[in-house]
């Protein structure tokens, strides 16, 4: 049995931790490279949120903003730069060109000075040690002639030369990105359309100043990578190709060279409240680097782990085994109904768990065992209150009908024919009575089968009493009674009939047993939320033993269950009812010289 056990588990535990280890080197090899692009856009996106929040209103001019990005670089290996509205990047005033403009016909051109950002149009390392280009023109003096488009109502250079006939040749300057989606413009729309679009202009000047970066500001445009993407965003944004420009975030891929890259814009706005762009630019390369030194390390990775897959499983399956014996034994033993032997707990892991439960389970089905011979027992006292009801039904129904038939004989005898309107009248009245027994009964078992549905609305309590006051009045004054009132008008959330129900049951009850020329006294009470309605009669009281006895039904307090009072024995208990359907607090208790009946009801909110 135990071989058994231990070769099964030993078997069972290799191959699951084989499956295992087979099922995490494939979603590895497939899944690895998606979790670290998704785990990479997550971490740059929280970067530029950042950023954003932290360092981007921190640069105010160009060394500041290239420290901010150089900053950012090292700590998330994710190149960014801050561009304007119109795409152009921001804070570019160590790298700039002025040119005077000469005397044109166009007032937006005509003796002006145009700022000329030379990222667009020159590297950086084309400039000398002593800042001068390996193009002679471009100096301080130098004549200049450029060619671009309107756009916007805003100038966009795509040319420049040393002068117009100098624009073709190849010692011109452009913007390759601006001129190649031109290109692309034009091949997919109509010509005419496209100059109607953007109009062309074509002017001439002076070079007045031309200013390099220096130190570490260099390396801000050295990235040509980085910067033919900004540019590139730039030609989308003024020729409206780029996809939704009000959106605040968006992704895109690019690939450059086999290398994938991840390029993010987010639009923000600046320390002036103008709209602006967070661009930034990071390479996925390293995750493919790592997905191959991660199959070669696997190798290793799955010889070691078969060594330990066995060793571990031999030794897992001889552990768990004991303890499975035992386990089995006393479960065993509580299929016979025996729960005296409990399972030693020596360990902390699955298997002292499974000691654990098996222990409290025998302790709960001992337990619900026990508790289950006290609910047999229990319905053994439900059998007996049913016979104890029969019993009473029976004791109730019997008298009335024993009249009747006494009657009926003597009337069918013709004996005292004199008394036929008494005798007749006796039958009535226990016919009466029979009725109102029955009517009990059956609106008891009623409220008993949870069927019943107890509509709730606003009504004033003190109307309803004053009613029922009006309404046994004469029986009040049959017996000399003193009633007494104090109500407070007050308007409550209950069934109205039934609480009326309620109150006639209980003021009957005091007028039944309250000595004559006594009083009865009727009260409300305030509370915050409730108010409390007590009626009490002086006189008389109920013994300590009996108050919780007379809410059963066919309880009067007198042994014989004499008749002549003409109670049913049942109004209290179904005013026990009706006040737990209404979830409200009730109860009855002996005063200084009487007894006095209560329950609360909820006032309207």
């Amino acid at each position: 049995m135990k071989k058994g056990i231990v070769l099964k588990l030993f078997l069972l535990t290799t191959g699951l931790c084989l499956f295992i280890l087979a099922v995490m080197f494939a979603l590895q090899t497939v899944f690895f490279k998606q979790f670290y692009v998704h785990q990479k856009v997550k971490s740059v996106n929280e970067a530029l949120q950042a950023y954003e929040q932290s360092d981007l209103n921190r640069a105010t001019n160009a060394q500041e903003a290239a420290k901010l990005e150089q900053d950012f670089y090292q700590r998330n290996n994710t190149w960014i730069a801050t561009l304007d509205a119109r795409g152009n990047l921001k804070y570019t005033e160590d790298y700039i060109m002025e040119i005077k403009l000469e005397h044109s016909d166009d007032a937006m051109f005509s003796n002006k000075t145009m700022t000329i950002p030379l990222y667009s149009v020159i590297n950086v390392e084309d400039f000398g040690s002593d800042n001068t280009f390996l193009t002679p023109w471009i100096q301080e003096g130098g004549e200049i002639a450029m060619e671009g488009l309107i756009m916007n109502n805003q100038p966009v250079i795509q040319r420049m030369g040393r002068s117009r006939s100098n624009l073709r040749d190849e010692s011109r300057l452009e913007n390759r990105e601006m001129v190649n989606k031109e290109y692309e413009v034009l091949n997919r729309s109509n010509v005419t359309q496209y100059r109607e679009k953007y109009s062309t202009f074509l002017v001439k000047g002076t070079i007045t100043k031309v200013r390099i970066p220096e130190g570490a500001g260099v390396s801000r445009y050295t990235n040509h990578l980085f910067l033919d993407r900004i540019k590139a965003f730039q030609a989308d944004l003024l020729y409206g190709d780029f996809e939704d420009a009000t959106n605040a975030n968006q992704i895109v891929d690019y690939e450059e060279n086999r290398a994938n890259y991840k390029i993010f814009v987010n639009r923000i706005q600046d320390r002036d409240g103008n709209p602006a762009y967070l661009f930034a630019m990071t390479s996925l390369q390293p995750v493919n680097e790592a997905a191959g030194m991660i199959k070669d390390y696997y190798v290793y990775i799955i010889i070691a782990t078969l060594l330990l897959v066995v060793l571990a499983s031999f030794y897992y399956s001889r552990q768990i085994a004991r303890p499975l014996l035992r386990i089995n034994r006393t479960t065993r033993q509580m299929a016979d109904l025996d729960f005296s032997e409990k399972i030693p707990i020596t360990t902390k892991d699955e298997i002292g768990d499974l000691s654990r439960n098996i222990n409290d389970l025998s302790e709960r089905l001992h337990s619900h065992i026990l508790r289950l011979e006290q609910d047999i027992e229990k319905e053994k006292q439900l059998e007996h209150t049913r016979k104890e009801f029969i019993s009473g039904v029976s004791h109730e129904l019997k008298t009335p009908l024993s009249v009747i038939q006494s009657c009926l004989a003597i009337l069918k005898d013709g004996v005292a024919s004199h008394k036929r309107d008494y005798y007749f009248q006796a039958m009535e009245d226990e016919v009466k009575r029979m009725d109102l027994l029955i009517v009990d009964m059956l609106e008891l078992a009623k409220y008993e089968s949870g069927t019943y549905n107890m509509v709730m609305e606003p009504f004033d309590i003190d109307t309803v009493i004053e009613r029922i006051c009006a309404k046994l009045a004469a029986d009040i004054k049959a017996k000399q009674l003193h009633l007494y009132t104090s109500l407070n008008h007050v308007e409550v959330v209950a069934n109205e009939l039934r609480i009326e129900q309620v109150v006639v049951n209980f003021l009957t009850n005091a007028i039944r047993y309250t000595p004559e020329q006594e009083s009865i006294f009727i009260t409300t009470l305030e509370d915050q939320d409730t108010v409390k309605i007590c009626i009490e009669n002086k006189g008389t009281s109920i013994p300590d033993e009996q108050l919780e006895k007379i809410w059963d039904r066919f309880y009067r307090g007198e042994p014989s269950r004499q008749r002549s009072t003409g109670s049913t024995g049942l109004g209290l208990a179904i005013s026990k009812k009706i006040l737990e359907m209404h979830g409200v607090p009730f109860g009855v208790s002996n005063t200084s010289d009487g007894v006095m009946f209560q329950f609360h009801l909820n006032k309207k909110a």
